[in-house]
């Protein structure tokens, strides 16, 4: 089965904790603090991998989550960090934000690495807090959590040139006479379900990589037949070769099966136009095809270059995967982005998101929540009366106790944070 498109979520392990340590030795009656910090979680990296190509194993398994670092540990010993969790991917994955839709990474050389998501920072043990007032602190911090985010990985083939056409013109038996690959061919439509990849040789060691999509129908660019689903593998293409039947055995006219492609293509994205276009006038050794041809011609104009081809009989075959070579060295690899019209770029300041926003439940409770209070929070060692105190002065110093004072809080109410009740006392 070939899957070209799938989510994933990610998280990036969290940082191994931070350790209350003191240093208890002979002849060393007051040794100090002796606790040392926590490793760093482990990234989740994309690589590379030439041996892939769908994103099937990903139907299986769409939850990658990062290994925590180690604690700290006595004497001043850092935990171990955590190694990276290397993902494998097909050449060609582009990887975006689910939410967002933001382009984090686009992975196609062989061994290309990119990290999606970090790991936390390994917390600080106490030796960290030791300060001339405060010389044995009992206090240390949780492990940084790891970054998570739900990720949309989409796999665009990549292919040099690309062929194109309606159904049952003869994509994939042109693909069979000039490559090695065997794609299924039979007397109905659709017979392709997925993109198929092969390498054309040319002489003196030349050659290119053609990609025969699954037939485009009118309306594929809106989601009818199943072109639109595969009309992303053609967007790395250089060079377009446009597959028109001219045999007319389906009743069709190849000149308008020509413009209504052509319109697909644009209503899908307007820089496929732009790619050097070469039209294959395929099925040449079948009666009418070389009278349409004609007829054809005169419409197209000389513009653009059309080749008569038989794939049974392999005429014309070598004129045209020359000229389509030709065009792919003349051609740049077209950016997936779209780049705007304007290159200046305007920087204006944003206004910094609250640290924190207080509700009240109907309960009665004061929930205070934010992402950077539940960073404190989840960083924070409850275990030790010392660190209890500390967050409380970081959520005063945030501006906590004046904005309960103004959402009506009294002596003796609730405040929740996260899963942490305590109570208000001025």
């Amino acid at each position: 089965m070939f899957v070209d498109q799938v989510n994933v979520y990610v998280k990036g392990g969290d940082g191994g904790n931070g350790m209350v340590a003191f240093r208890r030795e002979k002849y060393v009656p007051a040794g100090g603090p002796a606790g040392g910090d926590g490793g760093s979680g482990s990234d989740i990296v994309f690589e590379v991998d030439e041996g892939l190509r769908t994103l099937m194993d990903f139907r299986y398994k769409r939850h990658f989550k990062g290994q925590k670092g180690e604690n700290g540990r006595p004497k001043n010993q850092h935990g171990k960090s955590a190694k990276p969790l290397v993902v494998q991917v097909p050449p060609g994955t582009v990887v975006r934000d689910a939410e967002t839709k933001e382009l984090i990474a686009d992975l196609t050389e062989s061994g290309q690495r990119a990290v999606i998501v970090k790991g936390g920072r390994g917390g600080r043990g106490n030796t960290r807090f030791s300060t001339p007032a405060n010389p044995a602190p009992y206090l240390s911090e949780n492990g940084e959590p790891g970054e998570e985010r739900q990720v949309q990985l989409e796999l665009k083939l990549l292919a040099d040139a690309g062929l194109v056409g309606f159904p049952s013109v003869g994509k994939s038996t042109l693909l069979s006479a000039v490559t090695s690959a065997r794609p299924k061919i039979a007397a109905y439509h659709f017979t392709t379900l997925a993109p198929n990849l092969g390498v054309v040789a040319l002489d003196e060691g030349r050659s290119f990589v053609l990609a025969d999509l699954p037939g485009l129908i009118e309306g594929a660019s809106r989601g009818a037949g199943l072109g639109y689903q595969f009309l992303r593998h053609i967007e790395r293409t250089r060079v377009i070769v446009h597959v028109v039947d001219m045999s007319g055995m389906e009743g069709r006219d190849p000149y308008k099966d020509y413009k209504k492609i052509n319109e697909e293509l644009k209503s899908y994205q307007w820089r496929l136009l732009e790619r050097p276009q070469v039209i294959a006038a395929s099925k040449m050794d079948l009666p009418d095809a070389a009278e349409n041809l004609k007829v054809f011609k005169k419409k197209i104009g000389p513009d653009v270059p059309v080749f008569p081809i038989s794939s049974v009989t392999h005429s014309g075959l070598d004129a045209l995967l020359r000229k389509v070579f030709d065009l792919i060295e003349r051609t740049p690899i077209f950016p997936l982005e779209e780049m705007g019209e304007k290159e200046e770029r305007i920087y204006t300041l944003k206004k910094e998101e609250k640290p924190f926003v207080i509700t009240r439940g109907p309960d009665g409770i004061f929930q205070v929540s934010g992402a950077k209070i539940e960073k404190m929070f989840k960083m924070t060692n409850f275990h030790h009366d010392e660190a209890i105190r500390r967050f409380a002065r970081q959520l005063r110093s945030m501006g906590v106790d004046e904005a309960l004072k103004d959402h009506g809080v009294t002596e003796g109410d609730t405040v929740r944070v996260m899963d942490y009740e305590f109570e208000y006392t001025d």
